[in-house]
């Protein structure tokens, strides 16, 4: 198994191998729950360039906002 980062193309292609789909080490649960919801409205062109983002990212609409969040919250002020 490697751990350096790969396409979209490149997951598919690995887990296209039935080889490749055994479950690997001990199971894993989150380490923390999410909280509360929160509603944030969006013009459509930002939040077609926010879907567009994390579709090329293959992630979901919120984990790469919160992802974005945290990338702000960690730069320095």
């Amino acid at each position: 198994m490697t751990t350096e980062p790969r396409t979209p193309d490149q997951e598919y292609d690995f887990y296209a191998q039935p080889t490749n789909q055994e479950p690997q080490g001990p199971p894993r649960r989150r380490s923390k729950r999410l909280t509360t919801p929160i509603a944030v409205r969006f013009p459509p062109e930002l939040l077609a360039e926010v879907k567009r983002r994390a579709d090329a990212d293959d992630r979901s609409v919120s984990a790469w906002i919160r992802r974005a969040v945290e990338h702000e919250l960690n730069r320095p002020a």
